[in-house]
């Protein structure tokens, strides 16, 4: 699978075809009458819609999967998950290794720009530690789930087991794929449920680097990399407000929260701030949650999880970074610093570019997609920040869009998963290198 590789540029370019090319199988097995329960063909439109979502790990669809689905369409979909969540070249690269036991240089590079990696030297190392950690995470949550499925609520050890399986692995690599129609609703108080999975989507959201950096030196905190102490902070305290600010503004809708129990509810509070980060299971009916609490919901998917990981959105790393310019501007310092680092240039433009490209495929995406349909602004932009930052949650729209508006999310899930820029990398032919330095001019800004 690595040897055709040779024949792209740049690594991103193999990165975006891998996910292509797994959209291209899962949209045709999705397309056999084998995988419905009636036995019949899927429209071809739901077979791509369901394929990009599940490959993108986003969890939007247009039909309801535990009832549309066979078992073998599910399998099918469980599998794109799995492959999407490790990264198309991540698989191809460990399937190389497992055949040929030698990795040439080409496809370390198309590991690298996968997994995120430093030097090309650690990528062999890292992608058995993230298969591994990937396998262990999920077996953990899925051995939880089981027991709970299996003694309070009644389900045979084999339908047990495969509900366990089924949404840890979706859990874990923040697919937000659930098997009931209702997604988590039925099971919003019951912590033992809930808090497996929102465990998962945040351990899988943190991106592996981070993961492995704080397996390592969680005792010394000192000694983390910017990377770790960006993500860690800004991820906690993300959960923290959102936390807060859902809580506050559902607590007394007999729609949503106001028919919990409090703890319940501070539970499904907790659950709220957690799922934006790309988890897309809901335990409230998210249609009925008042619009401050979409725009908040809005704002936390956008942003999304860790780089490197499963999560999409802008990466809580953009976002910490940005705010350090900004501190850096407010303060007058000519030097942006974090902890005791130097923050390059180069980073700073990177951040800025993911940000900006990140809002205007968002306001562009909302505006045509107001063109295909009825619905106001806040439920339009809501389903439009989910496709992006492939996240999955849904004020219930996505089943009304008319095609044009259907083909315009799987696009948004594409990009949202490959990343604006590693998509614009891919579809350049050569970087451009300046050979020599204009004059300086500084215009007003402001």
């Amino acid at each position: 699978m690595v040897a055709p590789l040779g024949r792209f540029r740049h690594p991103a370019q193999a990165v975006v075809t891998g996910f292509g090319l797994a959209m291209t199988i899962g949209t045709l097995l999705l397309s056999l009458p084998v995988a419905t329960e009636e036995g019949r063909r899927a429209q071809f439109l739901d077979a791509l819609f369901t394929a990009t979502s599940a490959v993108c790990v986003t969890g939007l669809v247009t039909v309801d999967t535990g009832t549309h689905w066979s078992l073998f369409g599910e399998l099918v979909i469980l599998g794109l998950i799995q492959a999407g969540g490790l990264g198309i070249m991540t698989l191809a690269t460990v399937f190389a290794l497992l055949m040929s036991r030698r990795l040439g240089l080409r496809a370390r590079l198309v590991a690298q720009a996968e997994t995120k990696t430093f030097r090309s030297t650690d990528v062999r190392r890292v992608l058995r530690n993230v298969v591994l950690f990937s396998l262990a995470c999920e077996t953990v949550v899925a051995v939880v789930l089981t027991t709970r499925f299996a003694l309070a609520y009644d389900e045979s050890l084999g339908r047990a087991a495969y509900h366990g399986v089924y949404h840890s692995i979706t859990a874990f690599n923040n697919a937000g794929f659930a098997l009931w129609s209702d997604s988590l609703v039925r099971f919003a108080a019951d912590p033992w449920i809930i808090l497996p999975i929102c465990a998962a989507v945040i351990v899988g959201g943190l991106g592996f680097p981070v993961v492995f950096e704080l397996a390592r030196s969680w005792r010394r905190p000192r000694g983390w990399s910017v990377l770790t102490r960006v993500t860690v902070a800004v991820t906690g305290a993300l959960l923290a407000g959102g936390t807060l600010v859902l809580t506050a503004a559902e607590w007394n809708n007999p729609a949503t929260f106001g028919r919990l129990s409090e703890p319940a509810r501070w539970l499904a509070g907790f659950t709220a701030a957690v799922m934006p980060r790309s988890g897309g299971f809901n335990s409230v009916d998210v249609a009925q949650m008042r619009a401050e609490s979409w725009l908040a919901t809005d704002v936390l998917m956008f942003i999304g999880g860790g780089s490197a990981g499963t999560a999409g959105g802008i990466k809580v790393t953009t976002f910490g970074l940005l705010a350090f310019v900004v501190w850096a501007e407010m303060r007058g310092d000519t030097r942006v610093h974090v902890g005791h680092r130097r923050l390059p240039e180069g980073t700073q433009r990177q951040a800025v570019a993911i940000a900006l490209l990140g809002v205007g495929l968002v306001v562009a995406a909302t505006f045509t997609l107001m063109a295909f349909t009825s619905h106001g602004l806040d439920r339009v932009l809501f389903e439009v920040t989910s496709a992006f930052g492939i996240v999955g949650l849904s004020t219930g729209i996505t089943t009304e869009l008319p095609p044009a508006g259907r083909i315009l999310l799987i696009v948004l899930m594409f990009v949202g998963r490959t990343g604006p820029l590693t998509l614009a990398t891919a579809l350049a032919l050569r970087e451009r290198v300046r050979r020599y330095e204009l004059p300086e001019e500084r215009p007003i800004v402001g």
